[in-house]
């Protein structure tokens, strides 16, 4: 049996490694506060969500199989949160077991591997009474599948045979074998025999049976005796003892396995009510399939005449919230709402506190989370499937002075180039502004046009007014420009508008609030 609840035909690679670049990505977009309530104080549900969301996907398909069974989750939160306990509990009832693994003994480790099967065949049979009352409820391919597999594959017939067999290995009669005599007159090919039944026993005592064995009697102080019998009682259940032990770990393997998978959208049940209770909006995106690319480790610039057109780059989004933001305020979260279709250039300029960064790191995870099969905190998101997702977010200067802050920008955008693919998202939070305007605009302006000629979709927050300008001019038809607004008196709104670049970097604004200056004190 399969659990098959990530993904329809094979499953979940936990030793796989995280995605290029996973470091910034999770420190850039707070990933770690949304990780912490998905885990609820448990580092196991921490631990798996975190590699599910920094996986990701290249498959719209397999995006919309987690969304149904994400939406079955959802409709019977009850019983999955069942269904993880009973599997956290047949993990525990192995644990509780005497640990015969690290033993010699053929017929300990036999009577340690049956102690685990009848833990297991007990949580089978609860697993199979739960898939029984439940299947209708379930709407989703993985659940179905997977019921569907427990009711069949554990249906009362296999549980009968599994109780008889664990019975019948516990030798309670004792061990019966059958061997014959080598040339040098010592016994070979030993084979665990069923034991005679009791009937046919009695009737070999009264004469009514010929004789089938005979039998002697060890005296209690004879050692060596005794040694040779359980050498010979260890030839016989070898095969059988490492069979049990194998069955044990298969069963193992199965509970493992189910509960990595049930522990992601029990993370997203955790998620989802952390949110509930403080109001945000959530859906279920939309991702879009482009065209495949024609070369996907190192593109040209130019598409090559004979491959198809590409589907246009999509994103639109309305009431876009910050989900690490909603879980750390008990206050209203501002959304946004973006048109930007057809527009793989997004650069969103404004004062500071005005809710670019915020913006910024919604776009992030709300793509994170999409390309996971999770919901996303919007009343409606459309996005295509990206390759990746990419942060360059403006850092401190190194306390070190190893490197200057230019340095440390020009490497780590050295690191991403390496890494994205074609279609991937790049977000990029005050970069480039480790030098002067006009160098740090060139080098924005170079950056973003070689990433757009690769096909990658660029989201740009920025103060230098030249590099927003100069994109103004040179690609108004495929640039969707942003700015943070602000209330009548110029107190921010937190939310942002669709307009173009202003020529200020609303110094006075900062001016007047560090230093609490009011003009009329400050008259002679």
């Amino acid at each position: 049996m399969k659990a098959h609840l990530l993904y329809p035909d094979r499953d979940f690679d936990v030793a796989a490694e995280p995605v290029s670049q996973h470091d910034d990505l999770e420190r850039d977009l707070e990933l770690g506060v949304v990780l912490r309530a998905m885990a609820g104080g448990d580092r196991y549900l921490f631990d798996v969500s975190r590699k599910v969301i920094l996986e990701g996907l290249d498959d719209a398909a397999v995006v919309r199989y987690r969304q149904a069974v994400l939406a079955d989750c959802i409709a019977n939160e009850e019983t999955v949160r069942e269904l993880y306990a009973l599997v956290i509990a047949a993990l525990e009832d192995k644990r509780g077991i005497w640990g015969i693994r690290s033993t010699t003994s053929t017929s300990v480790l036999l009577h340690g591997a049956v102690a685990q099967l009848e833990a297991f065949a007990a949580r089978l049979a609860q697993l199979r009474a739960l898939a029984d009352a439940h299947a209708e409820d379930v709407r989703s391919e993985g659940f179905k599948s997977l019921f569907d597999s427990v009711r069949r594959d554990l249906d009362d017939e296999y549980l009968d045979v599994l109780r008889t067999h664990l019975r019948q290995l516990q030798f309670r009669g004792g061990v019966l074998l059958s061997a014959r005599l080598g040339r040098d007159a010592t016994g070979v090919d030993y084979v665990l025999r069923s034991p005679s039944t009791t009937r046919t026993r009695w009737r070999e005592r009264v004469g009514l049976a010929p004789r089938t064995s005979y039998s002697f009697t060890i005296p209690p102080r004879d050692e060596a005796a005794g040694n040779e019998l359980a050498d010979l009682t260890n030839r016989g259940l070898n095969h059988v003892a490492n069979a049990a032990a194998q069955s044990a770990d298969h069963v193992e393997s199965y509970f493992t396995m189910l509960r990595l998978e049930l522990a992601f959208y029990v993370s997203c049940l955790n998620l989802r009510a952390a949110l509930v209770e403080r109001g945000a909006p959530l859906t279920f995106p939309e991702l879009r399939e482009r065209a495949p690319a024609h070369d996907p480790t190192r593109e040209p610039t130019r598409e090559p005449a004979h491959e198809p057109a590409r589907e246009p780059v999509h994103f639109s989004c309305s009431d876009l919230r910050d989900v690490s933001l909603s879980l750390q305020t008990s206050e209203p979260v501002v959304g946004n709402d973006v048109e930007a279709d057809g527009r793989p250039l997004v650069v969103v300029t404004g004062a500071n506190s005005g809710g670019k960064t915020t913006f910024l790191r919604s776009v992030g995870l709300a793509q994170l989370m999409a390309q996971c099969g999770m919901f996303v905190t919007a009343s409606s998101f459309r996005s295509s499937l990206r390759s990746g997702v990419f942060t360059h977010f403006g850092r401190e200067e190194d306390a070190s002075m190893r490197s200057g802050r230019l340095d440390d920008e020009l490497r780590r955008m050295d690191a991403i180039v390496d890494a994205a693919r074609r279609g991937a998202l790049v977000l990029f939070n005050e970069s480039f502004s480790g030098t002067n305007e006009r160098e740090g605009s060139e080098i924005g302006r170079q950056v973003v046009q070689a990433l757009l000629e690769r096909d990658m979709t660029v989201f740009f927050v920025t103060h230098l007014f030249d590099l927003a300008d100069g994109f103004r001019r040179s690609r108004p038809e495929t640039t969707r420009f942003l700015r943070a607004e602000r209330a009548a008196d110029g107190a921010p709104t937190y939310a942002l508008v669709p307009a173009d670049p202003l020529p200020t970097s609303f110094a006075v604004d900062v001016y007047r609030r560090i230093g609490s200056f009011d003009s009329a004190a400050a008259r002679p």
